[in-house]
């Protein structure tokens, strides 16, 4: 229960109207969301209990690994508890009464600027950066000029008066957004072997040769399907840290096996969550 009131809430990322804002409405719509300016600022609201959850994006079909997110997972001290795919959809904003041929600069996040590259470059605007795309679409709403636009989400047009001169502008249709669900404390859903769930690990592994193949082994004699795994490097640039998603529940036979496996060969193992697979999966 959030402790100042007993409302629910959501930290999100970014200025209201940002992608993750709208990722908090599709997955929590009864839910109150709070604007967070970094990611450090998104762990604090939740450990402090200001939010009870945080949405965090982790990766885009597009521009790949969110930057600055993984490294505060194993240390953040939260727990996921689910995920949830974003479909982004890029407009082209402008103050009211402009009109295409009016525009010169477009603002936007440093992501969305790339995702946008044909209709930029077609048009010969001049780019921006911004923290986050709701930050351009305030930009432009207070610059009140008609030669500045901003790519954002429709959502940030109607919070901040904008007209959309163009809708769905991004190069790929298939452009996504994966996000994480984190909360306070570990919350394991029953198991249910109609679902299909998601186990996130965090390890080390000990520096012998062939050491993340003996690791990982038992995952694949005991059939369970690796979803993710990223490396990360230390201070010595070698490849010692692992973060993985795997499509298994901690009740099944299968993990628990691997997980022996995994165990001897890693250190400083952690499992960060385990919840339901979102359905996107199964979509696609």
């Amino acid at each position: 229960m959030n402790k100042n009131n007993d409302s629910r809430k959501i930290a999100f990322l970014g200025k209201p109207g940002s992608y993750s804002q709208m990722a908090c409405r599709g997955a929590y719509p009864d839910l109150d969301t709070i604007s967070c300016l970094s990611f450090e600022d998104i762990f604090r609201a939740v450990k402090d209990g200001v939010a009870d959850l945080a949405m965090i994006p982790v990766d885009n079909t597009i521009a790949g690994r969110v930057a600055d997110v993984h490294h505060l997972l194993p240390e953040g001290g939260l727990h996921i508890v689910g995920e949830y795919f974003q479909p982004i959809e890029h407009a082209l904003l402008g103050v009211a009464g402009a009109s295409l041929s009016d525009l010169k600069h477009v603002h936007s996040h440093t992501h969305a600027l790339p995702q946008c590259r044909n209709k930029i470059n077609e048009m010969g605007l001049e780019k921006h950066v911004h923290a986050d795309t709701a930050s351009a679409a305030l930009y432009v709403s207070e610059a009140k000029d008609k030669t500045q636009g901003a790519i954002a989400s429709t959502l940030s047009a109607d919070i901040y008066g904008l007209d959309v001169l163009l809708p769905d502008i991004q190069d790929a249709s298939h452009n996504t957004t994966r996000f994480l669900v984190l909360a306070r404390d570990m919350d394991v859903p029953a198991y249910d072997d109609a679902q299909t769930y998601l186990t996130t690990l965090f390890f080390h592994v000990r520096h012998i040769p062939a050491a993340l193949y003996k690791s990982l082994g038992g995952f694949a004699t005991n059939g369970i399907n690796m979803a993710k795994l990223e490396s990360y490097v230390d201070e010595h640039f070698q490849a010692a840290q692992f973060y993985c998603d795997v499509e298994a529940h901690p009740a099944q036979d299968s993990f628990k096996h691997a997980m022996e496996d995994l165990q001897f060969y890693a250190q400083e193992l952690r499992v960060l969550g385990t919840y339901k697979a979102h359905p996107f999966r199964q979509k696609k």
